[in-house]
């Protein structure tokens, strides 16, 4: 397992390269928004530039000044905002599953998360790049963990708190469908 800074370091390298290559959202023939994931962080948020205060060269990740660095930047990027002009639209959303209740492969509930081990295997993503997804009842989401999938429903600015990470959105999936 990676020290924490160095899944921190990747974590962000992760999200912003992902922010910064990402296409628009476009809109689709029946109304539907088809999201990138940068269109869930406000154009004000920076968290490149957040990290910028600082300097963890020379620290060990024993030190007590590297652990209280680290919690401070948590603290930030589990209250990163979240864009709410977004609550009420219909959107389309790529991402991974990470599930949070399952019964084999009967999946009620997940976090759609924008990149591969998420949650799982570094820090969780900030909370405006997690996505709490509910299943219709009685229709499962039939599949696996770290699933790429296609998720289409009515998506609300609202917090979600869980083990697994917490996320900025919720959307109460009308489709979810594999990612092509």
């Amino acid at each position: 397992m990676q020290p924490p800074f160095a899944r921190l370091a990747l974590l962000l390298i992760l999200v912003l390269t992902a922010a910064s290559h990402a296409a628009p959202s476009t809109a689709t023939d029946d109304g539907v928004r088809e999201l990138e994931w940068d269109a869930l962080i406000p154009a004000d948020w920076d968290p490149e530039k957040m990290m910028e205060q600082y300097d963890a060269s020379g620290l060990s990740d024993a030190d007590p000044k590297a652990k209280a660095m680290l919690k401070k930047i948590r603290q930030v990027w589990d209250a990163a905002p979240v864009v709410k002009a977004l609550d009420g639209q219909r959107v389309k959303l790529p991402g991974f599953v990470v599930p949070l209740e399952m019964d084999a492969k009967s999946i009620k509930e997940f976090l759609l998360v924008p990149y591969y081990g998420a949650c799982i295997h570094v820090p969780p993503p900030p909370t405006n790049q997690t996505v709490h997804v509910t299943m219709p009842a009685g229709e499962p989401y039939r599949g696996e963990l770290f699933d790429t999938v296609w998720v289409t429903g009515v998506i609300r600015v609202e917090r979600f708190n869980n083990d697994m990470g917490d996320a900025g959105y919720s959307i109460d999936a009308g489709r979810v469908e594999p990612y092509q």
